[in-house]
């Protein structure tokens, strides 16, 4: 009977006090096979581990924000607003619900709330390791990046990249040509496709993303341009084409990408949005919240470059070691990625091997 009670007293104290997590998206939504779903990842990944009860409400339109972050703010303790076009949005509602936490990842803190915690990201850091390998793993000499809407974010992913190229240049003394796109879209797969489709007629052969949603275009360009060669729909076959001939690859953003495509996608620039997520979830339940904006690049395990799961053989040993050598440089801050276009034009390349 003691024992009972004991559950039954358990069961009414957890419902009384049960924790709720909302992650709020923006228009991108889930399925984008990056951003989004890497962020919403991380909160089911912590929700699961401790127990916690967790959903998503997703945006079909900008003028949705705030009406979605009011509405998981009277039901949850911890209110997750993902993009940084929402960070207004995100600001207005949690001023009005000084009670519930509020995490806003890819935006910075804009105003001192005592129920405000946000992550940002060195995104120059993870494109600029994909800027390095695709410049020396083209054969045409033509690489390109296609952002989704040149917020800071992705200007950042942009100046990585470029860097990239740049300093593979100065080092080996070759002239690989960037070229720049913008979708003005995260969710176009249309465009993304017309636009890799454009870029391939220009002599690219590898192409970072940084468009959500848009990037599913890009592979599905890049698979088409592909299977002219290799009709086999074996793995192996593929890279052995690829290893002898080269190909076409896109470089994924966010999330280690190369799972929707293998042997399509080269490489991801890694951007651990789970990781922040994660963490936003786990501050807020165990008590160990702290206000204020967390920036997380190479040094804090927040961005890098995929293991490459299907395509690490095609990259010569040397360059391997380079890249590995360059994250020591950036982990032990001998060398500063630029992330504007000033530092990108002052930056002079000293690294040698």
């Amino acid at each position: 009977m003691k024992k009972l009670l004991f559950l039954v007293f358990i069961l009414i104290f957890s419902s009384l006090f049960a924790f709720k997590v909302i992650m709020v998206t923006d228009v991108g939504g889930l399925g984008d096979g990056s951003f989004m779903d890497g962020t919403w990842s991380g909160i089911v990944r912590a929700c699961q581990e401790y127990g916690i009860e967790y959903e998503v409400i997703q945006s079909k339109e900008q003028s949705d924000y705030i009406s979605n972050l009011s509405k998981a703010a009277e039901s949850a303790d911890v209110v997750f607003a993902v993009g940084f076009l929402m960070s207004d949005a995100f600001y207005k509602v949690a001023e009005q619900y000084p009670e519930t936490y509020f995490v806003g990842i890819d935006f910075h803190q804009e105003k001192d709330l005592p129920n405000v915690m946000t992550f940002t990201f060195k995104e120059q850091e993870g494109s600029f390791l994909t800027g390095y390998l695709a410049a020396g793993m083209t054969k045409t000499g033509k690489v390109a990046i296609i952002g989704g809407i040149p917020i800071p974010p992705v200007k950042r992913y942009e100046i990585g990249f470029r860097t990239g190229v740049k300093v593979y240049n100065s080092i080996h003394n070759t002239n690989v040509e960037v070229k720049v796109v913008y979708a003005n879209s995260f969710t176009d797969p249309k465009k993304g496709k017309e636009l890799t489709q454009a870029l391939i007629s220009e002599g690219v052969d590898i192409i970072q993303q940084a468009c959500g949603g848009t990037a599913l275009g890009i592979i599905e360009a890049i698979k088409e341009e592909n299977l002219k060669n290799v009709t086999s729909k074996e793995l192996k076959e593929l890279i052995d084409y690829m290893y002898l001939n080269g190909g076409y690859y896109m470089l994924g953003g966010d999330v280690e990408q190369e799972w929707q495509a293998p042997g399509h996608i080269l490489a991801s620039a890694i951007k651990r949005v789970d990781n922040a997520s994660y963490m936003g979830v786990v501050k807020a339940f165990t008590g160990d919240w702290h206000p204020g904006n967390i920036e997380l690049g190479l040094k804090e395990d927040g961005e890098g470059i995929s293991r490459m799961p299907f395509t690490k053989g095609l990259v010569p040993n040397d360059l391997i070691y380079e890249l590995e050598y360059l994250i020591s440089l950036v982990k032990r801050g001998e060398f500063k990625i630029p992330e504007t276009e000033d530092e990108l034009n002052a930056l002079r390349v000293k690294i040698q091997f």
